[in-house]
Parts: C-alpha cells; sequence; structure tokens
C-alpha cells in the first residue's frame, strides 16, 4: 500500500484511509460483526488509517473498535486513530458546540477509553465553536498533546482562513473536509492552504455518498437514511440529474477496466500528496474497491478524460441542507 504523511512531522498512512462513521447506522443498519470485518480488511491490506468520532452512533463506532482490540491487542499498533469532538446535544437534540479545554479532553478521555487506547494519533475539533477564537482554540489543544494523550491534532470542515489562523499558533497536523469529483469546494483555498502550511487535506466522502460508484444507493435505501433523505443532492428532480451525470462516470470507469469507486478515489489522490481520501463503507468488497483506487497511477489523459465527464459544477443540489450547514464553516 502506498503511504502518505498525516501532516508534515506526522506518521505515514495508507493513501486511502477508513472513515468509521459507517461503524453507526447513519447510512443503513451494520453490526459489529460487519466492522470487525472491515478492521480485519484493513489489516490484511495494510491500510492502517481509521477515522472517527465520540458522536458516531454515539460511541459506538469508538466501542467496536475497543471490542475489536481487546480480542485483537496486537492489533493496536496496526493502526494510526483519529478521533474527534466538539459537537453537543441538548435535551431536546439540538445540536451545539464546545471548544473549551474541560469538553475536549474530557470527551477524549471517554473515546481513549471506549476504545481501550492511552492515546490517539490524532484529534480533531469536530466543529468550531463559534463564540471562542481559532486561536484559544488551538492553544488548548497544544496544552492537551502535552498531556500525551494525543499525537497531533486538526480541524474538521474549517475554511482556509481559519486554517491560516491556528496554522500561525502551531502546526495543524490535518484538516478534513468533504472533497471528491462531487464537492469540488475546497479547491477554492482549502487544498491550496494545506498544501502550503504542511496541513493533511483528509477528505471524507470521497464517493460522494455512493453517487460515485457501480451501485449508488436505491430511492428506497435513501428514504430509510435520514440524513440523504433530507439532502438536496439525492430528493427529486436532483437526484435523477446527478444519477445520469455519474452513469458517464460509470461508463468510463468500466472502460478503464475499474471499479467506478476506485477511479473517483485515485482522481483525489492525482489533486496532490497531501489529499487522503478516508472513504466509509459497510461492505469489504466496496471498501476493497476504495482501496483500489491507490494503485492507480492516472495520466494527464485519464484525468482529462474524467474532467470532461464530470466537470466542475456538473452536481446537482447543495451539499448539505440548511440544518445541515450548522456548524462547517462556509467561505465560498
Amino acid at each position: 500500500m502506498k503511504t502518505r504523511k498525516l501532516g508534515a512531522n506526522g506518521p505515514e498512512v495508507a493513501a486511502v484511509g477508513y472513515g468509521a462513521m459507517s461503524f453507526s447506522d447513519f447510512y443503513g443498519p451494520t453490526s459489529e460483526a460487519a466492522s470487525h470485518a472491515i478492521l480485519d480488511a484493513m489489516r490484511d491490506w495494510g491500510v492502517n488509517h481509521i477515522d472517527t468520532s465520540n458522536v458516531y452512533g454515539m460511541g459506538r463506532s469508538e466501542e467496536w473498535i475497543g471490542s475489536y482490540f481487546a480480542r485483537h491487542p496486537a492489533a493496536k499498533d496496526d493502526f494510526v486513530i483519529a478521533t474527534k469532538a466538539g459537537i453537543t446535544r441538548d435535551a431536546d437534540g439540538n445540536r451545539g458546540f464546545r471548544n473549551d479545554r474541560a469538553h475536549l479532553e474530557g470527551e477524549l478521555d471517554k473515546s481513549l477509553k471506549r476504545m481501550g487506547v492511552e492515546r490517539v494519533d490524532l484529534f480533531y475539533v469536530h466543529r468550531r465553536d463559534p463564540g471562542m477564537e481559532i486561536e484559544a482554540v488551538t492553544e488548548t489543544l497544544v496544552e492537551i498533546m502535552k498531556t500525551g494523550k494525543i499525537g497531533a491534532f486538526g480541524f474538521s470542515e474549517i475554511a482556509p482562513s481559519s486554517l491560516r489562523r491556528a496554522a500561525a499558533v502551531h502546526p495543524v497536523a490535518a484538516v478534513q473536509s468533504e472533497y471528491s469529483l462531487q464537492t469540488r469546494s475546497p479547491e477554492l483555498g482549502l487544498v491550496q492552504a494545506c498544501a502550503e502550511l504542511g496541513t493533511a487535506l483528509v477528505a471524507f466522502s470521497p464517493v460522494g455518498r455512493s453517487l460515485l460508484t457501480d451501485h449508488p444507493l436505491s430511492r428506497a435505501a435513501i428514504a430509510k437514511a435520514a440524513f440523504l433523505a433530507g439532502n438536496a443532492r439525492f430528493q427529486e428532480p436532483s437526484l435523477g440529474y446527478n444519477l445520469a451525470a455519474t452513469d458517464r462516470f460509470r461508463a468510463l470507469a468500466a472502460e478503464m477496466g475499474e471499479p467506478t469507486a476506485a477511479l473517483a478515489n485515485a482522481w483525489l489522490l492525482a489533486q496532490g500528496d497531501h489529499v487522503i481520501p478516508i472513504p466509509g463503507t459497510r461492505s469489504v468488497e466496496h471498501f476493497r474497491e476504495c482501496v483500489r483506487g491507490a494503485e492507480i497511477t492516472l495520466s494527464a489523459d485519464d484525468l482529462r478524460r474524467i474532467e470532461e465527464v464530470l466537470p466542475v459544477g456538473w452536481c446537482h443540489g447543495d451539499r448539505y441542507n440548511e440544518s445541515q450547514w450548522v456548524g462547517p464553516e462556509r467561505y465560498c
């Protein structure tokens, strides 16, 4: 497996990692056994970067990583672990954000306990608290790093301007953002800022929440997934337009003899040595298709053909609805 640096001074990780939000029921029901099968496959294929969060399944993602480690203690040394904190819910289920040390470190301690580890390699602020300056949050993360509980820190869904402010206080190992052939907004400053500052750009949803695969989710499956059912890209008429557009990409992948998900991940890897996709899936077979992307070297002509079938701006509908946009920083 080809590797990339998780930040300028960070560990070497597989060029394609794994997003463990799929260890929850976010996109559909799964099981502990299915999640453990993914972890087995990761070890078999040399995929060592696993990304989770305290809120994925309200801790279940971390618990299942922990139960795997309990059964396979030596596996702890096989993984570079990233987790996150900073999102809260009140009694009515409304989303909020806290970036103070008491909350971040308190949630980190719970994450470490759930996974049965003493340290994680990377700890993200999952969403920024608008009531705190990012410089102060960065200083807090530096103090947490001094405890030895985290190896490095990053931020999720921040603007390039915020990254530059944070990096002026201390190097930021990684920024996590949705980035794919379907979501190109990071190219308006974030891809460039990360490259300049030595920050890894960890790209989640690299296969467009299934649209950039050989088997997009069915309308019935979309209706059962609350996030997708309320997302403009997966509602008609946008969904029909998006399926028609990605049919062209599926045809190109077939012509090239590759799974569509592999081609989508290969395109991301070609956008910079600092870009690291973290596809999430409940299927070992589909994960293998995603990992295949790290084995593909795209030529200039390949990239041109991909851009011809999916030019910038092809996707219909915003990537989030208004409630989903609460938290991520808009910068374009």
